[in-house]
């Protein structure tokens, strides 16, 4: 079409229609397949009216619309499978494949995950609680299992931490600390915040899970957790699986938040972005494992569907 645009005043568009079925347009070949001069009349009148543009090119364009605000929304981290989810989220009926087919038309992909790194430094001396958790991360409500680890991020000024303590009902981010120095300390803060968060009470019977790492088995540390009534659980050596869940969301926040800028220059601005990470991820992602929902929701749900049993009681 553009082709003839350029030299129909010159040649006309029957002629020019005429030889591209004969020889082929400069650049396409001898079997270009055959352009009508009324084919090329339609398109002029669409390009000058959109309106007359077929129905599915006219649902395209406001499903691309639509793409195109969720996947920003995400910051560009959502693939096809979540900006699907969310449009229905969102009211617009929409296929999967057709998602999938318009996001990779506009170019349009999610972030994808990495290798992992393993922090953990054990200390095989050191009294360890049992494995109470067994690889079992699916639990009946909030406040009953509690994982916890941390990773390490480079920056200009050298190695910043960071810490997250993720309850496992919902996956929901609820305590973490950003510090330039890997301490038990530095750990016991991202706990403190948890704490004060929940309110854990000795009737809930919170297990709190971690691997072996010596700032988890430090004295400071497990007697917090005693303070606080929640039962200590602890991972086998050297296998992330006994703590999949926390190295999972250690892996989301490397692959959505770490790796997407080339470098970082400080533990503030390390800290800044974790903390946006860590509100839209409660509130806002959709999270596959609770069935498309961000974890936030799927407590509210849950406290909801408690109460209204309660009323009915």
């Amino acid at each position: 079409m553009s082709f003839i645009d350029s030299h129909r005043e010159d040649l006309g568009i029957e002629p020019i229609c005429r030889e591209a079925q004969a020889t082929g347009l400069p650049g396409e070949g001898p079997k270009a397949e055959p352009i009508a001069p009324s084919s090329y009349h339609e398109h002029a009148r669409r390009l000058a009216d959109p309106g007359r543009r077929p129905a599915r090119a006219r649902r395209d364009d406001e499903i691309k619309a639509q793409i195109k605000r969720v996947h920003e929304a995400s910051s560009g981290l959502y693939g096809a499978r979540k900006v699907w989810h969310q449009l229905l989220r969102d009211g617009v009926a929409v296929a999967r494949c057709t998602v999938e087919r318009l996001m990779a038309a506009m170019g349009l992909a999610g972030v994808r995950r990495g290798k992992t790194t393993v922090t953990t430094v054990s200390n095989p001396k050191a009294p360890c609680p049992l494995d109470k958790v067994n690889r079992e991360f699916r639990v009946e409500r909030p406040n009953a299992l509690w994982v916890v680890d941390f990773t390490y991020v480079h920056t200009w000024a050298g190695f910043v931490y960071v810490a997250f303590v993720i309850d496992a009902y919902a996956r929901r981010i609820v305590g973490w600390k950003v510090s330039t120095s890997a301490t038990a300390g530095f750990v016991l803060d991202a706990l403190e915040q948890a704490i004060h968060a929940r309110r854990p009470g000795p009737e809930d019977g919170l297990i709190h899970h971690s691997d072996r790492g010596v700032q988890y088995l430090a004295m400071n540390y497990t007697q917090r957790l005693a303070e606080a009534n929640l039962v200590p659980s602890v991972g086998s050596v050297g296998d992330s699986y006994d703590n999949a869940l926390a190295e999972t969301i250690n892996g989301l926040y490397k692959t959505e938040v770490i790796w997407r800028q080339r470098s970082w220059p400080s533990a503030s601005a390390v800290e800044m972005a974790t903390l946006r990470w860590v509100d839209w991820y409660n509130n806002q992602r959709l999270f596959g494992p609770i069935g498309y929902i961000p974890p936030a929701e799927a407590e509210a749900n849950y406290y909801a569907a408690i109460e209204t049993l309660d009323m009915v009681a």
